[in-house]
């Protein structure tokens, strides 16, 4: 669950890409440089919730809960069962900022419309106040405590030289990477004291009065008292309903049993750049969505605050909190360590990159792959790498960040490269948000599920991911220590891949998500298309007369629209209305692909690693779609291949084609944004993919996937770990297997 108060007003205000989710999501790509990998991953159906973890385990007896992030969890827990509520002894937060005079949040990305709330409980107010307001004994370490225990030079010095345990080596290389881009953000003369030790510190305080007594017993790292405090939820004026309150707007009664003109009843913040929440002539925010302020009378709950960190009682020590001192001490105690790094895990663990030998044989047409990263994506790209080189030359991967996948899935793309002994082929990360758009804000991208079916179920292969050997290339930030090492962008790859075309070579574009990427470049390069032969385009749903819908399902007023062109209209107007020379592969061809046919075709070879992959995957994708609700949207992500397929077979399927005036109908309305429709007057034609044999199709796909030429050079995690296991031979042996680069 992402909100109590559902979609993404309030996660919009996290970034997507670098210094956001995208460095979080990788841990600054440390995560799969240093962490071992065991035998657990996710798994579609049954992974548990968190709501049922939680339950099983304040069931068992008294529970302590600690809370980090944003409250729906536990919010929710205690709605579904409010029995349980008894067995919980106390509920630790972290965040919060209790101010009753000026602004203390530290919402950065909306300090101009909210300056007074915190991540934490901005994430999901409503869910905050539920929880502070359960009756539950509550202590909060808001930012009034934590912004009083900065990271110093001192202690960073004194880490560097404290890392005794794998868990202290990764958490000092995890606090590292934060520091270096703060530096790097103020050209090498920040300092450190711009980060602090919030969760951490929350933890050692949380920890401390377990430990103490809650109630008689001092604290060892900070300072506490009580103050009455409640959760803002909403904004006045209440009761005057505006269209922006999920839990009042359009509905008969309130979500939640909430009275009307009560304190949840009014202006909800819609998002980061809400007109509302700023005053008139002036550059300050009046919203309070999410701040935790201190209150006189029955609406204020009783809570346990921390107000500021301890120093530290030895004066000869060079660390200034005596929360530092802790810490160092407990990462480095033997008790409990961990037992290895990936890089200790296997006797012989090494990282090897594989290029291909292809000889001097002819190259065929230099093609560069647009994708965002969805199931059916992956297999594509595995079907590109196994297609003839005489027909393609892969040249390059463009991420969208924008579509069915978080853009930290860049990593499993890095993974199919390695799987398939092409590390030789750059990745080049795209934007996060839509064409013309801030980089904050949630746009269209809202429309893809969080849950099943949607990004978890991507950014994880549908658990797959983790069977996949593991790369030595990952994702990278910015780094002033190392710039090689950094992540390029799909703008630089372009510019690279431009720079090795031969006189009068031309680039095959293959796009699989929204437009964003080709649109960027066309805007930022005015000669890319002299250099484009042509780009093939899976998407798009084209209104002629017809009455057949789009697969926008989760926004039932877009009926006409196809989720790659909904997710991102302005690009897709763009591109598609450019003199390119596009070639679409519509929805309506794309239906003509079913999983029986393709599952089939796949039966009847001979299997190659890579082929009892593809047949892995999409025979979970079918059995998901059969079993769950959930999952009815999952043929979508099959008709993707066929881009990739008639891009290389053409009218090997039987295809036709037709010549059509296109354009696209790009920010007017939800309903309408992304559609694409006849144009009888406009002068540009595009080429329409409108039939082919479904039969020739699928043993095209199953054939190539068999053929044992470019074949994979490592097949799984399994097979790496066979290798990691036992001493290096002089050489590489084996058919096909490549170059070491």
């Amino acid at each position: 669950m992402s909100s109590t108060a559902g979609g993404c007003r309030y996660r919009q205000a996290i970034p997507p890409g670098r210094s956001g989710r995208l460095d979080v999501d990788t841990n600054s790509g440390l995560r799969r440089a240093f962490l071992p990998q065991g035998p657990r991953r996710y798994r579609p159906l049954r992974q548990p919730t968190a709501q049922q973890v939680m339950a099983d385990a304040v069931s068992a007896g008294p529970t302590t809960v600690f809370l980090f992030g944003a409250h729906t969890n536990l919010a929710l827990l205690l709605m579904a069962h409010p029995r349980l509520k008894r067995n919980i002894e106390r509920v630790y937060i972290s965040g919060g900022a209790v101010r009753t005079a000026d602004p203390a949040g530290n919402l950065f990305t909306a300090f101009a419309t909210n300056p007074f709330a915190e991540f934490n409980i901005f994430g999901d107010p409503f869910a905050a106040y539920q929880v502070i307001h359960s009756g539950i004994p509550i202590t909060m370490i808001p930012l009034d405590a934590t912004n009083t225990i900065p990271v110093t030079e001192e202690f960073i010095s004194e880490f560097r030289q404290r890392q005794l345990t794998y868990e202290a080596q990764y958490c000092f290389l995890s606090l590292d990477q934060v520091l270096m881009r703060l530096r790097g953000r103020s050209n090498g003369h920040g300092s450190t004291t711009s980060y602090y030790m919030w969760d951490s510190f929350a933890a050692g305080v949380a920890l401390s009065s377990m430990r103490n007594g809650e109630i008689d017993g001092g604290n060892d790292f900070a300072e506490l008292e009580y103050m009455n405090i409640t959760v803002v939820t909403s904004n006045k004026p209440y009761g005057e309903r505006d269209g922006s309150n999920p839990f009042f707007d359009g509905r008969a009664s309130p979500r939640f049993g909430l009275k009307e003109g009560g304190v949840h009843s009014g202006h909800v913040q819609t998002g980061i750049r809400d007109s509302f929440c700023l005053i008139p002539g002036s550059n300050r925010g009046r919203c309070e969505d999410g701040y935790t302020r201190e209150v006189s009378g029955p609406e204020g709950v009783r809570v346990r605050v921390a107000t500021r960190a301890k120093p530290n009682t030895n004066k000869n020590s060079s660390l200034d909190r005596e929360f530092f001192k802790s810490f160092l001490e407990v990462l480095n105690r033997p008790e409990q360590t961990g037992l290895f790094s990936i890089k200790t895990q296997f006797p012989y663990y090494r990282e090897v990159l594989y290029k291909p030998v292809f000889g001097n044989g002819s190259k065929g047409k230099p093609v560069i792959f647009d994708m965002d990263m969805s199931p059916g994506d992956y297999v594509s790209l595995i079907y590109l790498l196994k297609a003839p080189r005489e027909a393609i030359d892969l040249k390059g991967v463009f991420v969208n960040g924008n579509g069915w996948a978080n853009i930290a899935s860049i990593d499993i793309v890095y993974d199919i490269l390695h799987m398939m002994g092409r590390d030789d082929i750059p990745v080049g990360l795209g934007n996060t948000t839509a064409l013309g758009t801030p980089t904050l804000g949630c746009n269209n991208s809202y429309a893809i599920p969080h849950g099943s079916g949607g990004f978890i179920d991507s950014d994880t292969l549908y658990g797959l991911a983790r069977s996949l050997p593991r790369s030595p290339r990952r994702y990278a930030p910015e780094s002033t220590d190392h710039p090689e090492s950094r992540q390029p962008l799909a703008f630089e790859v372009w510019q690279s891949v431009r720079k090795q075309l031969d006189p009068g070579e031309q680039i095959t574009v293959l796009t699989n998500g929204p437009l964003t990427n080709l649109a960027n470049i066309s805007l930022s390069d005015r000669d890319a298309s002299s250099v484009i032969e042509r780009v093939y385009v899976v998407g798009v749903l084209i209104k002629d007369g017809g009455d057949e819908n789009g697969d926008v399902f989760t926004v039932p007023s877009t009926k006409h629209a196809e989720f790659n062109m909904f997710l991102d209209p302005l690009a897709a107007k763009t591109v598609l209305e450019s003199d390119l020379k596009i070639t679409l592969i519509p929805l309506t061809v794309q239906r003509k692909a079913t999983f029986e046919d393709v599952l089939a075709a796949l039966e009847d070879i001979p299997h190659t690693r890579e082929s009892k992959f593809v047949n892995e995957l999409l025979s979970l994708l079918q059995d998901l779609q059969r079993r769950r609700k959930l999952y009815h949207h999952l043929d979508i992500f099959l008709g993707e291949i066929l881009g990739a397929v008639y891009m290389v077979e053409g009218s090997r399927l039987k295809a036709s084609v037709e010549l059509k005036p296109v354009s696209v109908v790009a920010n007017t309305s939800i309903s309408t944004d992304g559609q694409i429709v006849i144009n009888k007057s406009s002068t540009k034609l595009v080429r329409v993919l409108s039939d082919f044999d479904g039969e020739i199709y699928s043993k095209r796909l199953a054939s190539s996937l068999a053929n044992k030429t470019q074949s994979a050079v490592i097949g799984s995690f399994e097979e790496q770990k066979t290798i990691w296991s036992r001493p290096p031979k002089n050489s590489w042996h084996g058919e096909n297997k490549g170059n070491l680069l």
